[in-house]
């Protein structure tokens, strides 16, 4: 850490460009007081911090004299003031103060949410992660039940037939790890052939219970990640690319390699830090769940499943396809657990209400209904970041990389290694 803190004096004369005034900062001065900032609110709702690999020092003073909540709103206050003012011929620097700015908003609205302030869901998921879900009403998805009633023939309701279908496909528990190695390493090789990642790169997994939760990534710093897997509920064959992809490879492990290349090759303090609600948010859930389609675009995903993980899981291949068509068709259904997400949590309807419509909308038992409202309950408009984020970087990837692998991959890793908002994945 002493060569990055010597390398940061270093600063180059874009870096350095401040707002007028003898009273302002500098872009760094101000990303240095952001870190404090979100290390310190971290220390009133703990989890706030996702992730942090700055200097132990920064996080061992946060953690020893945090300021109260009040002061860190004032503090949030001033910082948002100077950014506003903030100029700078350097396109690259203006940029990086932009999104800066939006952190600086994110986190300052958290403080309030902290202290019990409440929104309706569009609008604290806009002030939280700078993006305004578009949601649709449920009516609109009643065509989706219809396709996916014609998947799953039979008798009794679509959800209990859709169940059926689903457990055919479960993996033995016994067998959820070897499975999920295969699933990872075959992800990392796929990324490495686009990516070039530090040689000492690694990624650890272990399984868990009793989360809300399916797997979660824990970047640990020095281009090193731990994956947890919660094994509360069966898991499916179909969802373990998914994962791997999601939290390993190109997803957040991978994310997290860059973050740290960006704070310690270019010293941008603000990337020490990955607070979970951030605009970075929905960029790194959607981008995650946009892995599966970069690794494994068109058929692949279930041709490689059916060749290798069905065999590992002891499941029949020939079933792969079948399971492909299923998944393809409730995944649209995921703007659907949205609308009933905001319902719920704006008042709309009540827990008994919002367990009816998700096991409607989600084909699921009422176990898998209640954990989906555990979530919402823990992290409430967070839930946009998945199927809204993932929306953007395809349409972004799309656009910029068109159908040449290479180039889609490129047009991945520049969204990675340079400061963006959702809205700019838009332009």
């Amino acid at each position: 850490m002493k060569q990055w803190l010597a390398s940061g004096l270093a600063l180059s004369l874009a870096a350095c460009a401040s707002v007028p005034g003898s009273a302002d900062l500098s872009l760094d001065d101000i990303a240095r007081e952001y870190v404090s900032l979100v290390l310190e609110i971290d220390a009133h709702e703990s989890g706030y911090v996702d992730a942090y690999f700055g200097p132990d020092e920064w996080r061992e003073a946060a953690r020893r004299s945090p300021r109260e909540r009040s002061e860190l709103k004032a503090n949030a206050d001033r910082l948002q003031g100077m950014l506003k003012r903030f100029s700078s011929d350097d396109a690259a620097t203006a940029q990086r103060a932009k999104v800066l700015l939006a952190n600086v908003s994110s986190a300052r609205f958290r403080l309030d949410m902290i202290d019990g302030k409440r929104v309706p869901f569009a609008d604290e998921a806009e002030k939280l992660f700078a993006l305004r879900p578009q949601l649709k009403p449920l009516s609109s998805y009643d065509g989706v039940l219809k396709k996916i009633d014609a998947l799953a023939p039979g008798e009794g309701p679509l959800a209990a037939r859709v169940e059926a279908f689903r457990a055919r496909y479960s993996i033995p528990e016994e067998r959820v790890r070897v499975v999920m190695d295969a699933a990872i390493a075959e992800c990392r090789k796929r990324t490495l052939a686009h990516i070039k990642l530090p040689a000492d790169e690694s990624f650890g997994m272990s399984l868990v219970k009793g989360k809300s939760w399916g797997a979660y990534n824990y970047y640990q710093g020095e281009n090193h990640s731990k994956i947890e897997i919660n094994t509360d509920m069966p898991m499916s064959i179909g969802n373990v690319l998914g994962l791997a992809c999601h939290e390993g490879y190109p997803g957040h492990h991978v994310q997290g390699v860059h973050n740290e290349r960006k704070f310690r090759t270019k010293g941008w303090a603000e990337f020490s830090v990955a607070p979970l609600y951030a605009p970075a948010s929905p960029i790194n859930e959607g981008g995650a769940d946009f892995g599966i389609e970069l690794a494994f675009p068109g058929d692949e995903q279930w041709k490689f499943e059916a060749e290798v993980l069905y065999p590992l899981a002891g499941l029949d291949p020939k079933m792969a396809e079948a399971y492909d068509k299923l998944r393809a068709a409730t995944a649209e259904l995921d703007g659907a657990l949205l609308k009933i997400s905001q319902m719920h949590l704006d008042g709309e309807i009540n827990r008994e209400q919002a367990i009816t419509l998700i096991q409607k909308y989600k084909l699921a038992p009422r176990d898998v209904a209640e954990q989906s409202l555990a979530f919402d309950r823990d992290y409430r408009s967070y839930v946009i970041n998945y199927s809204v984020g993932e929306a953007l970087v395809s349409a972004y990837v799309d656009r910029v990389g068109g159908k040449d692998p290479d180039a889609r991959w490129a047009a991945y890793e520049h969204i990675l290694s340079t400061p963006m908002l959702p809205a700019d994945l838009k332009k």
